[in-house]
């Protein structure tokens, strides 16, 4: 029981932001599978990554038993211009409901990308320069990656190769200009700049896309430029890492009052903002200290944890990444282009999967028609316009008030806002307009894409 009455937001000051990451994996009894070479099928090695990621990057992806990691100064300066971020209370959407439950929300809207994703961006980009790099290649789905990406890249000087999803690139052109605001080249994808792209076109003439064929794309030209190194925005064991500081802030905010959530929420595509909120307080369950429910929601038309299979697979289309051991629908896999928000990765964070796997969390999917329900009442009453992608966490945080509004339970609800939705707005305008649609795959779709799965 919280002994002072509750702020709407709850700041940190800039002295108490973290100084370290925390990496779940350290407390993991089963640790996530390594990654393994496509050609040997061998765990991959350090020097290997080396040729596709940077360095440190390298050492902080195959580190499993060190706990804390410091954060350089330079990224915590970085930091100080966005963080620590607000943690909110949901006074006005807890009196909508109805509820007995007290629903709290950690805000990574407030910086110029308008997402959580900054926070790896930055941690990326700092490292490419530190190596001596001339520049980075990578993907983007929605837009929040690429966006993050491309504005600290511009910080450190640094060039900055965009791929982005096709059906993306034609739906979000804004988010696409504030790329190139800050300097990147934006391509769609698949493009004809490569091989990868060239035959995926030509195999699917009309395709949308997808994040795997971006990969592919973005590795392809990483790989054949000097100076250059692919990074990734999700999925990825360093990128958890340094999401964690969304998950060590809350807990933090959370603890200056006594309050302990009893469920914490985060939106699921490669894992990236549920596995940052999540962390430190899996640790504390991992360890026996605190018990917690935890549950990752995504989007029905790409339900890699709910209807996926725990396996080995390619991380991307072009099939020329390591392959990862997650729940996935197979690196073949196209969502449907109507999927208004990100979350379209063909499969799940290694170490979300794991922790799924063993049994220390649960997943949910829902339609995009609910999530943006959800949004819109949630923007009418917190003020807050939210991401398509965060929507998907609210939908299912306003589903667990209510429960408690049947039960009379007074639990505590605790969920992660990605960021806002002001670059989302032709989706909100489709679903105003009842023209937005719910294309769920069916078993026989999924099946078909999880018999390509390599034989590992």
């Amino acid at each position: 029981m919280a002994s002072k009455e509750i702020p709407y937001k709850i700041y940190l000051e800039e002295n108490e932001m973290p100084t370290q990451w925390y990496n779940v994996r350290a407390d993991m009894k089963n640790k996530p599978a390594p990654l393994l070479n496509p050609g040997t099928l061998q765990p991959m090695t350090a020097q290997e990554l080396g040729g596709v990621f940077c360095d440190e990057l390298v050492a902080q992806e195959l580190d499993n038993d060190t706990a804390y990691i410091d954060i350089p100064d330079e990224i915590r300066d970085f930091y100080k211009m966005y963080r620590p971020s607000p943690l909110v209370r949901a006074y006005c959407l807890e009196k909508k409901l109805g509820t007995p439950a007290k629903i709290y929300y950690k805000f990574e809207g407030n910086n110029t990308s308008g997402s959580h994703k900054l926070n790896s961006a930055i941690a990326q980009a700092y490292y490419a320069k530190k190596q001596g790099l001339k520049g980075v290649t990578t993907e983007t789905g929605a837009g929040q990656w690429g966006t993050a990406l491309s504005m600290a890249c511009s910080y450190l000087d640094l060039d900055c190769k965009v791929y982005m999803v096709k059906c993306s690139y034609e739906q979000k052109p804004f988010r696409r200009e504030v790329m190139r605001t800050y300097g990147a080249s934006v391509t769609p994808s698949p493009s004809m700049e490569t091989n990868i792209g060239k035959k995926m076109n030509a195999d699917h003439p009309g395709t949308t896309g997808s994040l795997g064929c971006a990969i592919s794309e973005a590795v392809e030209v990483a790989t054949s430029l000097e100076g250059y190194r692919y990074v990734l925005g999700s999925v990825l064991n360093q990128v958890l890492l340094h999401q964690s500081v969304i998950g060590l802030e809350a807990k933090a905010a959370l603890d200056k009052y006594g309050i302990k959530p009893d469920i914490i929420i985060g939106c699921a595509g490669g894992g990236s903002n549920l596995g940052g909120l999540m962390s430190p307080f899996m640790g504390e369950k991992l360890r026996g200290e605190a018990d917690y429910e935890f549950i990752a929601v995504e989007p029905s038309s790409c339900p890699s944890l709910t209807r996926g299979k725990f396996a080995y697979d390619f991380c991307d289309t072009g099939m020329v990444c390591p392959l990862a051991k997650m729940y996935t629908l197979g690196s073949n896999y196209i969502p449907a282009p109507n999927h208004a928000g990100g979350l379209r990765y063909h499969g799940m964070s290694p170490v979300v999967s794991q922790l799924y796997a063993d049994g220390y969390m649960r997943a949910v999917s829902v339609k995009q028609t609910d999530v943006f329900a959800a949004a819109e009442q949630f923007a009418r009453v917190e003020g807050i316009l939210p991401a398509p992608e965060s929507s998907h966490a609210i939908k299912v945080a306003i589903d667990e008030a209510l429960k408690c509004k049947e039960t009379g339970e007074e639990k505590t609800i605790l969920f992660g806002l990605t960021g806002t939705g002001y670059f989302d707005m032709y989706a909100y305008e489709a679903f105003h307009n009842g023209t937005m649609e719910c294309y769920l795959p069916t078993d026989e779709e999924i099946a078909e894409s999880l018999a390509k799965l390599p034989q590992v």
